[in-house]
């Protein structure tokens, strides 16, 4: 079956408030390339007070702007974008588009192409050079998706967990 996009009218993209923080974590946990908690476990973890509390500490901080996307007034993506000042390239100015999720029901309806031009433009109103994003190997069709919207994979990433 073939599912229309939606018109751009149809969503709402905004930055996000404190009351959003549990239907965010839901998205980032619902879109994890290991998920296998039930729709129910998903819920009651995304209630977790951790979840406001990270929401706090990103909403303070100047170089993060966290985003979502709604949908006849229902919360249906999400997306945050952190400004990273360097050095290298004259000082060219980064930006990285984390914790991309669109809620399962919603997905291949062209939101998540929405949020990422409003991640670009967000990220050229603020004098960025560079845009870069990570997407979990395992994870084909989003890099599919990435690609299609000009995005290059230009470079392997590694990750370390310090907190376990």
């Amino acid at each position: 079956m073939s599912r229309e996009p939606v018109a751009p009218v149809e969503i709402a993209i905004r930055s996000a408030r404190p009351e959003d923080a549990a239907r965010i974590a839901e998205l980032i946990m619902l879109g994890a390339a290991t998920q296998t908690m039930t729709l129910e476990e998903v819920a009651a973890e995304a209630r977790h007070p951790a979840y406001a509390e990270a929401f706090a500490e990103v909403e303070a901080s100047p170089a993060n702007a966290l985003f979502v996307a709604e949908r006849a007034g229902e919360v249906v993506g999400t997306f945050q974008v952190t400004l990273i000042p360097g050095l290298a390239a004259r000082g060219r100015k980064r930006a990285k588009i984390e914790s991309v999720h669109v809620a399962p029901e919603c997905r291949g309806l062209g939101i998540g192409a929405l949020m990422i031009e409003h991640a670009l433009a967000f990220a050229s109103k603020n004098a960025v050079g560079l845009v870069e994003l990570t997407s979990n190997k395992s994870r084909e069709d989003a890099h599919r998706f990435y690609r299609r919207l000009g995005f290059d994979q230009s470079h392997e990433g590694f990750k370390k967990a310090l907190d376990d």
